[in-house]
């Protein structure tokens, strides 16, 4: 249960305080593209979300995309930021976090996992040492085993709330969201 417990709760990617990454040490991001960045299947990225990893660059973070998504889709959206990316990464296993971490040439205690999801974005950086943010999903459409996951998700917070393994605010950040009610 502790590998899915993430470092960082946040209601959006808006919400990552930089200035405490870079006091972790932290100069690399490894970003999920659905849900995170994009509403899932969509073929287009808001302005907002291009000035956000604009930002994190001026920063100073490196920036990769992984993704679950087919690589022609990760792609698309790595080529229209300058950045490089891992399609079908079949998160959570550990190769495509590997391979993010290679492409930025930086190790685990040096990047952080940004996802909407417990299972694949938390659980795989988890498992390699990598400090993990877990933020809502920013549109409803996605997959039906996502969904399924999604309520899986929400009992896994509650329990991880009354266990003490994370602050009640933390969990309200996520469950705040009417998104899986």
């Amino acid at each position: 249960m502790r590998k899915l417990i993430p470092d960082l709760i946040c209601a959006s990617v808006f919400d990552i305080d930089f200035g405490d990454l870079k006091k972790r040490k932290i100069s690399g991001l490894l970003v999920d593209i659905d849900n995170t960045l994009v509403p899932w299947g969509e073929p287009e990225m808001e302005e907002a979300f291009i000035h956000w990893v604009r930002k994190a660059q001026k920063e100073g973070f490196a920036i990769c995309l992984v993704s679950n998504a087919k690589r022609p889709r990760a792609q698309s959206f790595a080529d229209l930021l300058g950045i490089p990316a891992v399609g079908l990464a079949l998160k959570p296993l550990g190769r495509a976090f590997r391979k993010g971490m290679a492409l930025l040439n930086l190790k685990p205690h040096e990047v952080a996992v940004v996802g909407d999801q417990l299972f694949t974005d938390v659980f795989g950086g988890n498992r390699l040492g990598i400090y993990t943010i877990l933020i809502n999903p920013i549109s409803r459409n996605e997959l039906d085993s996502t969904k399924m996951m999604r309520k899986l998700e929400r009992r896994m917070l509650e329990r991880m709330v009354r266990r003490g393994d994370i602050s009640p605010q933390l969990a309200q950040i996520r469950q705040g969201s009417d998104y899986d009610e």
